[in-house]
């Protein structure tokens, strides 16, 4: 099985997600359910497990996805490497199998596109420095050329105005762009 991508040895105190996704073979979703109520009790006595999501499918599909959550990246480490993780997944065959690999996220780098779908997350210092190179453009227009205008808005609607348009135009348009300008020095380990 194909480990998530993720930055190593990170010790920081932000919360890290690992996204599976599974296909069960047909007949055996009372199997699988078990096994996974079974591995979900055994993270959870892992020192830095936050909780599992399991999302079921709609109708008679047979797609089922996980999310699991850790305190950080060296909990999560630590529950993926050792042997009851390894033993509950050997429990799995015959049963279900993953669709393909994780995704692993610790929270912005979801705005960065990750070439081929697979790849470990950019260094935060990165990801800050063009969210940085993202942002600056649009503050620097909304305070010359929208602030002025909105003066005699109540605070709290003029204080809406740059995050109605920035989160949208930068999630949508312009971070997906800046990922792939920068997709180099963003992501040294891909082709």
């Amino acid at each position: 099985m194909t480990e998530p991508a993720r930055e190593p040895h990170s010790s920081g105190d932000d919360q890290v997600s690992v996204v599976y996704t599974w296909q069960v073979e047909p007949g055996r979703q009372g199997d699988f359910q078990e096994w996974a109520h079974g591995i979900q009790r055994v993270a959870r006595t892992f020192p830095g497990e936050l909780g599992v999501t399991w999302l079921r499918p709609e109708g008679d599909g047979n797609r089922f996805h996980t999310v699991v959550r850790f305190q950080d990246t060296d909990s999560l480490e630590r529950w993926m490497q050792s042997p009851e993780r390894a033993e509950w997944h050997a429990r799995l065959a015959g049963i279900a199998r993953p669709v393909h690999p994780h995704l692993t996220t610790t929270g912005m780098e979801s705005w960065f596109t990750v070439p081929g779908g697979v790849a470990r997350p950019p260094a935060r210092w990165k990801m800050a420095c063009t969210t940085l190179l993202a942002v600056y453009p649009f503050v620097l227009l909304y305070t010359w050329l929208v602030a002025p205008n909105l003066l005699s808005w109540p605070v709290p609607l003029r204080a809406a105005v740059l995050p109605l348009v920035l989160s949208p135009t930068l999630t949508y348009l312009v971070m997906p762009g800046l990922s792939g300008l920068f997709r180099r020095w963003l992501y040294p380990d891909t082709p």
